[in-house]
């Protein structure tokens, strides 16, 4: 299958997924393909690619100093390891609208089913990192124009995202909700949403729009409910860095490590995929031997 074939159909899926009126989509955070292949064999039907952790892999913080070459060729990697939908965080567009239209068609390319864009301004700041900026509404809406107008497949979903609700309050988040999905996003993300009150307000404040959820407080029903379609997992960030956290201290106090629980080697490969690999070894190695 190409990959060609291969994004689209997973753009249709999650497309499927969103439309579900029971629950929303779930996609656990990951920051590479050997991650999102856990989280496929846990059971999840779609992962986000997160710009945080992706930039962690640089031993970077999220603060724009990694840009759209990386952060595309993560999601192609990813993408082209699982076979679920792939969010990805696009951070900005890395640019204006024109540089909006080419990030899109490389995110595009490398498989992505959705990809979210951001009101602030560049080098930006992680959503939960204080001091943000935001541009104009009026330019943001041109980017999330540019965006639509850039993708070939009309599956792909284009996420608008904004980071004004730190820095300007609730009446410029209704503001470019309402001017984000006029331009023709598929979802409208609000960034910060740090409680259960706020995640509720949001719900109030743009009650018919179709949002997405960055929160670990509501359970996939429970944010359906509230119009939220997507929910990625803020939670599964911070748990991965405090399992790392806490693994390699206790190497370092101890000079051992706790293994209780944890897969042998040979399931982590399973998980890897090396028995289609194998398969690939046996049958031509067969082949040789004739």
């Amino acid at each position: 299958m190409s990959e060609t074939t291969h994004g689209r159909r997973m753009r249709q899926e999650l497309r499927r997924q969103l439309a579900d009126p029971t629950r929303a989509a779930l996609a656990p955070f990951v920051w590479d393909a050997g991650l999102a292949r856990f989280a496929v064999a846990a059971g999840h039907t779609a992962v986000y690619m997160t710009g945080f952790g992706t930039a962690s892999t640089f031993g970077l913080p999220d603060i724009g100093l990694i840009g759209l070459g990386e952060m595309a060729a993560n999601a192609e990697r990813i993408a082209g390891a699982v076979d679920v939908p792939l969010v990805a965080d696009a951070d900005t567009g890395y640019g204006n609208a024109v540089n909006v239209a080419h990030a899109v068609r490389r995110y595009e390319a490398a498989g992505v089913a959705a990809l979210h864009l951001e009101d602030q301004v560049w080098p930006k700041r992680c959503g939960f990192m204080a001091g943000k900026e935001v541009i104009p509404v009026a330019e943001a809406a041109q980017k999330v124009a540019a965006a639509v107008a850039a993708r070939q497949d009309a599956e792909l979903v284009i996420i608008a995202r904004s980071d004004a609700l730190a820095p300007l309050g609730w009446d410029a988040v209704a503001e470019r909700g309402h001017a984000f999905m006029d331009s023709g996003a598929d979802l409208f993300f609000i960034d910060g949403l740090k409680t259960r009150d706020d995640i509720e307000r949001a719900a109030e404040l743009l009650p018919d729009t179709p949002r997405l959820l960055n929160s670990g407080e509501l359970t996939a029903e429970e944010a359906r409910a509230l119009n939220y379609r997507l929910v990625i997992q803020l939670d599964t960030l911070r748990a991965l860095f405090a399992s790392m956290r806490d693994v390699y201290s206790e190497l370092a106090r101890t000079g051992r490590v706790g293994t209780d629980g944890a897969p042998s080697i040979d399931e982590i490969a399973e998980v890897l995929g090396v028995a289609e690999h194998r398969a690939v070894e046996r049958r031509f190695a067969a082949a040789d031997a004739r």
